[in-house]
């Protein structure tokens, strides 16, 4: 099967590449040199533009920062929709909104072109290894064409519903991990600080219900360890809660305690800058209550 790869970010490159080990794959990102290095390292093409990225391929699979990132690469002569052929199946794996992943499939839609938001969770390592987990949007039928690409770096693939629903569960699931982010951060605070050892606090959490994703391996291996790897920048943690309390206000929840959440990742954002890793604000709690979190 062809197939284009367009944004080959932290997390794109290692799904990449591993389209690139069962498809003929073409790849496109914004910054050519990278493109043409990941090209080299995994026996595929480059193409200078999505035109020519989407030109002849079964498949286009883009993977950006914001859903305007892949509305902004539709138009133009150089766009997706200047390659892009009736028939086609179009796959967004970008962390996006579930309204402006409509408005592109309402545009779509009549041109022939499949399309379904298929964002993934599971970081950089899900990534490497091949075990994301990806929420798909779009119809039945649509589902089950996607799902065999979506299966080369996807373990868990489920249709969350119509198109945008893949991108309202991403945006949920990010800022539920947020709300984990901060209240783990604050608790181990005030454990610390107490003169409770912050790894043998970690433990006994990890054997009881206040456990989480963030507190069984965020904490340990990054906090804990003092290594603070920048994986995942705070702006797009930030972007997604914001997507997720719109969509709770789209949906007449009040959700104060995701609303607070999203206004702390601003604020957080702010301090820390765009740079900054998504695990940063533990180091933000860290500093205004005077304690490390050390192993």
């Amino acid at each position: 099967m062809r197939i284009a790869f367009l944004g080959l970010g932290a997390i794109g490159t290692p799904m990449a590449v591993h389209v690139a080990r069962q498809h003929e794959l073409t790849v496109w990102n914004r910054t050519g040199a990278k493109a043409t290095a990941f090209a080299a390292a995994h026996s595929c093409r480059v193409a200078a533009t999505p035109r020519e990225a989407a030109a002849g391929a079964d498949v286009v699979i883009t993977c950006l920062p914001t859903s305007g990132d892949v509305a902004g690469l539709l138009d133009g002569p150089d766009g997706l929709l200047a390659g892009m052929g009736r028939g086609g199946l179009f796959l967004d794996c970008t962390s996006g909104d579930p309204e402006t992943t409509r408005k592109i499939g309402a545009r779509l839609a009549p041109l022939g072109i499949d399309f379904a938001d298929a964002p993934v969770s599971g970081g950089t390592n899900g990534a490497e290894a091949g075990t994301l987990t990806v929420m798909v949007g779009g119809t039945d039928a649509q589902f089950q064409r996607a799902r065999p690409v979506l299966e080369c770096f996807g373990r868990r693939v489920e249709h969350m519903g119509p198109l945008g629903a893949g991108h309202a569960m991403k945006a949920v699931n990010n800022i539920l991990l947020a709300v984990n982010l901060f209240a783990v951060g604050e608790g181990l605070a005030a454990l610390a600080k107490s003169g409770i050892s912050a790894r043998k606090a970690v433990e006994v959490l990890n054997a009881s219900s206040g456990r989480s994703f963030v507190s069984e391996t965020l904490v340990p291996e990054r906090v804990l360890s003092r290594l603070w790897p920048v994986t995942f920048r705070l702006a797009l943690l930030d972007k997604d809660a914001r997507i997720a309390a719109g969509f709770l206000d789209a949906q007449g929840v009040a959700g104060p305690v995701l609303h607070l959440t999203s206004a702390l990742l601003g604020q957080a954002r702010a301090a820390l800058g765009e740079d900054a890793d998504y695990l940063a604000p533990i180091q933000l709690i860290e500093r205004e209550a005077g304690v490390e979190l050390r192993g």
